[in-house]
């Protein structure tokens, strides 16, 4: 008996909406689905494969340490896994930047990092509100929904009790905003923390500038506010560097990673903490699966292209063709594009029209996802290690479809 796969599943499924079709294999750039058709992927399982699928250095890894027995779930034991990682992590990327963080091994997802950086920063200074930002996005449990200005992702109002949201970036009033707000703030209501995202991945590409999100980090330390860092979707080198704020004169108090922190797609989430802050104790946090010992083999061997520039640079090369091909591009000129380095956001007029283009992506064989807070923008967040032919490929998917759509929407008046 051949069961509908829709009648099994929730109606809260999203992607499988979204990319209607059944898929079996994942190799480098492109998924493809059980009959072998191929799927350039610019979706990149929302920013938690970077490096492709079925990475073999990463595959290798693992097929080894399944091999070999190696221990699969140790919850916060110390493994020789968990070790390795956690050795090359400092060696590989806090070193080199001279950042001095201790790392927290929360539960296996952004959310789970996010909710313990809010209850740390509430311990650690005895007050409770947190800031967050208009279009913002933390995660779905309720303390980061709570951080979160998506309105379609909107709780009931009491759940904001402790809560205050500021105008972003692309604000012109946003940092007069937030100062006026602290300026007459008492001592309880002085918040305890900020959380703010570089790019509002979720919030439509929204990329705050560098002058703006150092005069947040500025004013928080003037009010001994915990800045925290969001770093899940922008940061493991989406924006060209392995942190989405290198080129800032920050350091934040807290650094959420998660996402493609494992480089193959296991679930793994880490927050990084200011020494001087880590007032838990033990057990005080905690949760069964943050032993994923087949995430650090896999986030320990994908530190390997962050020990030279390499990487970068093809970050670099990659997010110059889309800039190029966007500026040349007699249609796609006109439309705002959004983001830095492989993480770009496109803006269209409606979100019926943003739905209608993106199906157009599909049907040429094109994995692209949306966000905005209108739903109006479409992202192009192809892997990092991508091949240039591929990327020239996805571009011209990306101009064919547009032009398709704008041709019909103009003759159609």
């Amino acid at each position: 008996m051949i069961i509908n796969a829709a009648s099994m599943e929730s109606e809260v499924r999203y992607y499988s909406r979204l990319f209607p079709d059944i898929f079996a294999k994942g190799t480098g750039s492109y998924l493809y689905n059980k009959e072998g058709k191929a799927y350039l992927d610019f979706f990149c399982g929302s920013g938690s494969l970077n490096y492709g699928h079925s990475n073999p250095i990463m595959k290798n890894a693992v097929i080894e340490y399944l091999i070999s027995d190696g221990i699969i779930n140790s919850l916060d034991q110390m493994t020789e896994a968990k070790y390795a990682f956690m050795e090359e992590f400092f060696n590989v990327i806090l070193r080199p930047r001279n950042f001095n963080y201790k790392m927290q091994f929360c539960g296996p997802t952004g959310t789970n990092s996010v909710e313990a950086a809010i209850k740390l920063s509430r311990k650690y200074t005895g007050r409770e509100k947190i800031m967050f930002f208009e279009h913002s996005f933390h995660g779905m449990s309720y303390g980061s929904m709570s951080v979160s200005g998506m309105k379609r992702k909107a709780l009931k109002p009491e759940y904001y009790l402790n809560t205050v949201q500021m105008p972003y970036a692309e604000h012109p009033d946003s940092i007069d905003s937030i100062r006026r707000h602290l300026a007459k703030c008492s001592t309880e209501d002085i918040p305890a923390a900020v959380i703010l995202e570089t790019i509002q991945a979720e919030g439509g590409m929204k990329t705050a500038t560098r002058e703006w999100i150092e005069s947040v980090y500025q004013l928080a330390k003037q009010y001994e506010i915990l800045v925290i860092l969001d770093d899940i979707q922008t940061g493991c080198g989406r924006t060209g560097t392995f942190f989405s704020f290198e080129n800032m004169d920050i350091k934040p108090d807290i650094i959420c990673l998660s996402k493609s922190l494992s480089g193959y797609g296991f679930p793994l989430s880490v927050n990084l903490l200011n020494p001087d802050i880590d007032c838990w104790e033990p057990a005080e946090h905690n949760g069964t699966f943050r032993g994923n010992n087949l995430a650090f083999v896999a986030a320990r061997k994908v530190l390997g292209y962050w020990k030279d520039e390499g990487l970068s640079l093809n970050i670099r090369i990659s997010a110059s063709l889309i800039e190029e091909y966007f500026r040349n591009h007699p249609l796609l000129r006109s439309l705002e594009l959004r983001g830095r380095g492989v993480m770009r956001g496109v803006v269209m007029e409606s979100e019926e029209i943003n739905t209608r283009v993106q199906q157009l992506f599909f049907q040429r064989g094109l994995l692209a996802d949306t966000c905005g807070y209108d739903n109006n923008v479409f992202k192009i967040m192809p892997p990092l290690t991508i091949e240039r032919a591929d990327l020239e490929k996805g571009l011209q998917i990306i101009g064919t479809s547009v032009k398709q759509l704008l041709t019909a929407e103009v003759s159609s008046i």
